[in-house]
């Protein structure tokens, strides 16, 4: 995919990346500040996303003013393959239990589509500082670091497998190594991405959750699965309906390997 001229891959790269550690900054001050007697600080969250939203279309429109904010429901009736073809998929929170609570692990996702075809995705968490990034059809890196998913189809007792929350009522796992929920998506897939997780279970899922690191995953040489082995395709949820599906995000010589030790309660 060839980004149009005019708005070329590095001036579009660095602007994802700067105004995604700018999000940052301005949610750390909301971390961990829900109400102790609440279990769940919904109103904390809402108000962090309306800023961190504010603020990322504040960026949008100074930085390149004729491009379109992706919103569920609504991306479909401008956008066309003839005028307005840049559309950002910005997710201002994933993980917002953690979020809330002062858990590290969430963070801020960024994806840049053109016609249809994704160009870059960019997740960034700003408690750890750990920014993973990749171009579509390129690298995926951790920071400066290039990544790989794991592509050694054998598993151990030291393997990881990264899970959604109440898996266990869904799947019997005779999974020999550990299996975690930590809580944030985003974060389960680039552990992924990075080597460090065989694989990730996705549950509830939706194209704005995914849009980012769906670019990361496929860089580093993994791809999302449907939990029968078939083809997953994210644009096919553009219309911002969620995933019923479960999904298996791994190495292809990896994810049929991961199947077989998971059975699904019937």
């Amino acid at each position: 995919m060839v980004v149009s001229e005019g708005n070329g891959i590095d001036e579009l790269t660095q602007f994802a990346i700067e105004t995604i550690r700018l999000a940052g900054d301005e949610a750390l001050p909301f971390y961990g500040k829900g109400k102790p007697n609440l279990r769940f600080d919904e109103g904390l969250v809402t108000e962090a996303e309306l800023r961190l939203t504010g603020l990322f279309e504040d960026k949008l429109l100074a930085k390149f003013p004729g491009h379109q904010i992706f919103g569920n429901r609504q991306q479909n009736r401008a956008y066309t393959h003839e005028g307005e073809r840049h559309v950002w998929v910005y997710d201002a929170l994933d993980g917002v239990a953690n979020f809330q609570a002062g858990i590290p692990l969430w963070g801020i996702s960024l994806a840049l589509i053109e016609n249809f075809w994704p160009i870059l995705g960019v997740f960034y968490m700003p408690v750890t500082g750990d920014l993973f990034h990749a171009r579509a059809g390129q690298k995926a890196y951790w920071g400066d670091r290039e990544i790989r998913a794991t592509a050694q189809a054998n598993i151990s007792d030291e393997g990881l497998l990264l899970t959604y929350s109440r898996f266990h009522n869904h799947y019997r796992s005779s999974f020999p190594g550990k299996v975690r929920n930590l809580g944030c998506t985003a974060a389960h897939i680039c552990y992924v991405a990075t080597g460090r997780a065989e694989g990730a279970v996705v549950a509830n899922g939706s194209y704005q959750d995914l849009a980012a690191v769906r670019v990361i995953i496929e860089a580093s040489g993994a791809k999302i699965y449907r939990m029968d082995g078939g083809e997953f395709f994210l644009n096919e949820y553009m219309d911002g309906q969620g995933i019923d599906d479960h999904l298996l995000v791994a190495a292809p010589d990896v994810a049929p390997l991961v199947r077989s030790y998971l059975q699904k309660y019937a």
